[in-house]
């Protein structure tokens, strides 16, 4: 084990989408050890993730999905700190776009690395809950942060525009249940998981749908 530190920051606000608005709460993960960090998915509140990164440097914010309530807050973290460099995968530009009028610093892409503290996160994409939709994987910590592709009780929704049920069941299947069962992972909204109290109830997901 590295001397990687996990802190999670909780923020509040809305998610809108095909005409609808939601009141949501967000999981913030900030990913690093004394010196730098990662955010992943900066949501809803800047000044608060700015406050828990505390002294750090923020090397880049990383968008899990596109979705308005997982970078909402990206362009006043970025005015708070300038040197942090901006990741979301190309699939969910347009989603993106609809947010934020610049342009994203880099493009994530299944299998990268991304180096943090001594420790390495693999960028898992996993379409589904959108199409560019993305975890990331702190493999030397048996650590994932699933983003909204897999909670508590089965995979993110797939109701609304962009995403879709059985490519989400795949994405699960093939790039998250084939991780160790004491993987543990840390989700976009509500409670952690893992995998082992996950993966015996992959039928049941497919038989209740989407």
């Amino acid at each position: 084990m590295s001397d990687i530190r996990i802190d999670k920051v909780v923020t509040s606000g809305t998610f809108s989408l095909d005409g609808g608005t939601w009141d949501v709460d967000n999981n913030v993960w900030i990913v690093g050890d004394d010196e730098s960090c990662v955010v992943i998915d900066a949501a809803h509140d800047a000044d608060a993730i700015n406050k828990a990164i505390g002294e750090r440097r923020l090397t880049q914010i990383l968008c899990t999905h596109g979705h308005d309530d997982h970078i909402d807050a990206v362009s006043d973290l970025v005015a708070l700190r300038p040197e942090a460099k901006v990741s979301i995968h190309d699939a969910d530009r347009m989603l993106w776009d609809r947010v934020i009028s610049d342009a994203p610093d880099g493009a994530l892409s299944d299998g990268q690395t991304i180096d943090i503290g001594g420790a390495q996160l693999t960028v898992l994409h996993t379409p589904g809950h959108s199409p560019g939709a993305c975890c990331f994987l702190l493999a030397g910590e048996g650590q994932l942060f699933s983003g909204d592709t897999l909670f508590q009780g089965g995979p993110g929704a797939t109701g609304r525009s962009f995403s879709d049920f059985d490519t989400i069941i795949d994405s699960i299947r093939a790039k998250l249940l084939t991780l160790p069962p004491e993987t543990v992972v840390h989700t976009g909204h509500g409670d952690d998981t893992s995998i082992g109290a996950e993966a015996p109830h992959l039928q049941e997901w497919i038989d209740r749908g989407e």
